[in-house]
């Protein structure tokens, strides 16, 4: 544990690391918008027949119209799109960045237990991001999209709606598959049993079918079942990890 630097030290070491982060995203994000035809063609390929979910499920994705509903949409959804795919893509090296920061203030073990968090939790993040992207996202564009409540409403997509929709979606997904990593920290502290998360199983396990049906309004069970099935899985594991941190830590008290 590093203890012999000043605290002006220790800022210009925060103030390095920051612009190294800055520069990186920076770089990353003139990239992404340079490149925009390849970053909107994967924004984009949820809409398309050729979705790899589309096929795999023989699901014909609803045609409609996307559109700009002001002057500036377009330019505004290209800078937005470019700034997010700038942090997707300088992601590793800012994780990088920031643990190399912080990691000299740790001991040893601290060091080794935050860092395997860290890249759980990143994995775990860009995971549900991915089935958000690969099923969830598809999956519930398609219904809404193709959804009337008069053959006489026309239904056109804003451009602004469409990003919005799938970078909350992808949001929310990627926080959710953080649950494992939630409830080994609660664990940890002795504020989740897994006694009581099979007390509450069943009840979870309601929660879970009431989110994937609100996630996925079609009558089909496949495609309910295949958006419940990630959630309760994460749940399981849950229950799990928290059952081991508790054999842990009564191992560690009988010492």
């Amino acid at each position: 544990m590093e203890v012999n630097k000043t605290f002006w030290e220790h800022l210009e070491d925060l103030r390095g690391s920051l612009l190294r982060i800055l520069l990186a995203v920076v770089v990353a994000f003139v990239l992404s918008f340079v490149f925009k035809d390849w970053v909107f063609a994967i924004v984009f390929y949820p809409t398309k027949e050729t979705f790899l979910t589309y096929t795999l499920l023989g699901i014909t994705p609803v045609k409609v119209q996307m559109i700009a509903t002001e002057i500036t949409t377009q330019m505004m959804a290209h800078l937005k799109i470019s700034l997010v795919f700038a942090f997707i893509l300088s992601s590793p090296y800012i994780i990088k960045v920031l643990f190399s920061f912080v990691s000299p203030a740790l001991y040893k073990n601290e060091k080794k237990y935050s860092f395997r968090i860290v890249i759980i939790s990143y994995l775990l993040f860009v995971f549900g991001a991915l089935v958000n992207y690969f099923i969830i996202f598809p999956i519930t564009y398609n219904f809404l999209v193709g959804y009337q409540v008069s053959s006489s409403v026309t239904t056109l997509i804003s451009l602004h709606s469409y990003i919005q929709t799938l970078l909350l979606m992808t949001l929310v997904f990627g926080i959710m598959f953080e649950i494992p990593i939630l409830s080994w920290i609660l664990a940890k502290f002795s504020l989740l049993k897994h006694r009581v998360m099979i007390k509450y199983r069943k009840h979870a396990i309601v929660f879970i079918l009431v989110l994937a049906a609100i996630i996925t309004p079609t009558t089909d069970v496949f495609t309910l079942a295949v958006v419940f099935l990630p959630i309760w899985m994460l749940y399981e594991l849950s229950i799990a990890i928290v059952r081991q941190v508790e054999k842990n830590i009564a191992k560690n008290k009988s010492i």
